[in-house]
C-alpha cells in the first residue's frame, strides 16, 4: 500500500525559474512537481504537492497532513527564518519531517543561518539546487520503509 507524504512551498517559489536564477537554477516548481512524483513512485509514495505565499495556508496544509499524511518534506522559504506558528504546527504532526532549501543558506546573509523549521525537521537538505527535493523524498522512502 502506497503512503501519502505533503511536499509543501513557502512564499516566492512559484516564481521558481524566473526570480533570481543566479542563486536558485531555472527549473520551474512545476519541473520540481515532476523530479518530485517520479522518486515518489519509485519509493511507492503519493505526493501532495503545494506552494502558498501566506503562512496561514501552509499551516493549514500541515494540519491537513496530521490526518492525511505519513511524512512531510517542506521548503519554508523564507519562512524558515521567521515562523514560529509553522514550527508550532510541525510539533503537531508526527511522521516524519524534511526541509529543504535549494541554495546553500549558510553561505548566504547572516540572517537566513537561522531556521525554526530545523527545530522540528528529522533532516535538513540544503545547496543541493531542486535535486534536493529528490534526495528529500528517496529518504522519506526510506523512513516510511
Amino acid at each position: 500500500m502506497s503512503k501519502t507524504i505533503y511536499i509543501l512551498n513557502g512564499p516566492n517559489l512559484n516564481l521558481l525559474g524566473k526570480r533570481q536564477p543566479e542563486i536558485y537554477g531555472k527549473d520551474t516548481l512545476e519541473d520540481v512537481e515532476a523530479l518530485c512524483a517520479a522518486e515518489a513512485a519509485i519509493h511507492d509514495l503519493d505526493i501532495v504537492f503545494a506552494q502558498s505565499n501566506h503562512e496561514g495556508e501552509i499551516i493549514d496544509l500541515i494540519h491537513e497532513a496530521r490526518e492525511k499524511a505519513a511524512g512531510i518534506v517542506i521548503n519554508p522559504a523564507a519562512y524558515t527564518h521567521t515562523s514560529v506558528a509553522i514550527l508550532d504546527a510541525l510539533n503537531t504532526f508526527e511522521g516524519p519531517v524534511i526541509e529543504v532549501h535549494i541554495s546553500q543558506v549558510h553561505k548566504r546573509e547572516a540572517f537566513r543561518h537561522h531556521s525554526y523549521v530545523s527545530m522540528r525537521a528529522d533532516a535538513v537538505m540544503a545547496g543541493f539546487g531542486v535535486n534536493g527535493y529528490r534526495l528529500a523524498v528517496a529518504q522519506m522512502g526510506h523512513l516510511l520503509g
